[in-house]
């Protein structure tokens, strides 16, 4: 079968990679000619460019892709059509969507599973991985997946995977920017919302509009929201049923009330399925739960020297503040967003009132230190600026505070903090510091 890729971002390199490894042919198209190709399977030697030098083609076996237009010939001859979710509720997604031609029209074994979804700002990586390893460990056989920025392949790599499976469950991690998408592309059961944060603003204009996307994903359904949640009224008047969770009773491997509220959605739902859908015996969810490991790159506490060190991604004022509200942190080092997210330097303001002796910015999604500094200089704050531009230069900071209580490293730039975590594994794991000298690869 061919299917046509229409908008290459995230989800939509996602999608194509996903269905090369389907064996599907592929035609994939993308309006921007300034796209990075460095996560397709394309090599420059196969790249037709065209005399008009803004139109860009490339044929490579099953794939081929065209940069700057799109071939709606080719893309009527598909059998199936992938939209970014980006441009969802766009005239282009109400035509394919009329013409029943898209994937999850075409391929519809995933909504016959049963399916949980979990969305909000923070912690939805954390929460499926709870469910996740709850659901595997009763002996059930789950698909898990969804939003591309948890690390996982993408939504339409879930609707390929269930045509060749028999799972019990899909389980989907729903980023707030594609309830929308979806609500449509999906069947959801059961629907929890770990929290409601300042993230993504630049998408939802406010936090009235994600509430309103939020009741529409809501409507009908059977959802989770803690008890502490923000429009909950308003989302109980909206869905069919409503369970309200709090923290967890149980001892977790994992820091901060944050993550006993998303323990607690985690069992919540358990006890539900348990009661309603298939027997889960209540040892198997202690377990898992006081079991559960940080998910990588989410946030985890190494000992290094005499510090605790703090790392995990944080990238939105929401995400970092209860963190700082429990520890007293010496040094706090913050990765820094793209140049279209000055939401997210809301962050610094969080880092600010905590007053640490020292800031240490380093470039997370994109370079903008100096969008950075200059927001630490507009907040007055007093003490010492530094700035870490590569990974061996961070290593060397947190050598120097290696004897304080506490150091926090997050902000944004998941790869990035990935990098720096298994770094300081490595070093953890092979003792400490000595003479100061750093334990380089």
């Amino acid at each position: 079968m061919k299917a046509a890729v229409i908008g290459l971002g995230v989800e939509g390199k996602k999608a194509l990679n996903s269905l090369l490894k389907h064996d599907w042919e592929v035609y994939a198209t993308d309006l921007n000619v300034n796209i990075s190709l460095d996560d397709l399977p394309i090599s420059l030697a196969g790249v037709d460019i065209s005399p008009q030098k803004d139109r860009i083609s490339f044929i490579k076996d099953n794939l081929s892709l065209d940069l700057g237009f799109n071939n709606q010939e080719e893309i009527d001859l598909c059998d199936a059509v992938v939209l970014s979710p980006s441009i969802w509720g766009s005239r282009i997604s109400e035509h394919y969507k009329n013409s029943h031609k898209l994937l999850c029209d075409v391929k519809t074994k995933h909504r016959d599973i049963f399916t949980i979804g979990v969305t909000g700002t923070n912690g939805k990586t954390t929460t499926v991985s709870m469910i996740n390893e709850i659901l595997e460990n009763a002996g059930k056989r789950v698909l898990l997946g969804g939003n591309a920025g948890g690390g996982f392949e993408g939504y339409y790599d879930l609707i390929l995977e269930a045509e060749n499976g028999d799972y019990d469950v899909l389980l989907v991690e729903v980023c707030d920017m594609t309830v929308g998408f979806c609500s449509y592309c999906f069947d959801f059961d059961l629907i929890a919302l770990t929290n409601m944060g300042n993230d993504h603003m630049n998408v939802h204009g406010s936090m009235e509009r994600y509430k309103d996307s939020l009741k529409g994903f809501f409507e009908g359904k059977t959802i989770f929201i803690n008890e502490n949640q923000e429009y909950g009224e308003e989302f109980k008047e909206v869905a069919e049923s409503t369970v309200v969770c709090g923290e967890t009773d149980y001892d977790l491997n994992l820091f901060g009330k944050f993550n006993k509220l998303n323990a607690g959605l985690s069992e919540a739902i358990a006890n539900y399925i348990d009661k309603n859908v298939f027997e889960i015996d209540e040892a198997i969810i202690k377990d898992s739960l006081e079991n559960f490991k940080p998910v990588k790159g989410r946030l985890d506490v190494l000992k290094l020297n005499d510090c605790e060190i703090y790392i995990g991604k944080s990238d939105n004022s929401d995400a970092i503040k209860p963190i700082l509200e429990e520890v007293d942190f010496s040094a706090i080092f913050i990765g820094t967003p793209r140049h279209n997210e000055n939401h997210r330097l809301d962050i610094l303001n969080e880092v600010v009132n905590a007053n640490p002796e020292a800031i240490i910015l380093f470039p997370g999604l994109e370079d903008t230190l100096d969008q950075a500094k200059y927001r630490l200089n507009s907040l007055d704050y007093k003490g010492r600026i530094e700035i870490a531009n590569n990974l061996d230069e961070i290593i060397a900071f947190v050598a120097e505070f290696s004897h304080e209580k506490a150091i926090l490293i997050g902000g944004n730039g998941q790869e990035n903090i990935i990098k720096i975590q298994d770094r300081l594994k490595q070093i953890c794991d092979s003792g400490n510091f000595k003479e100061n000298k750093l334990m380089f690869e």
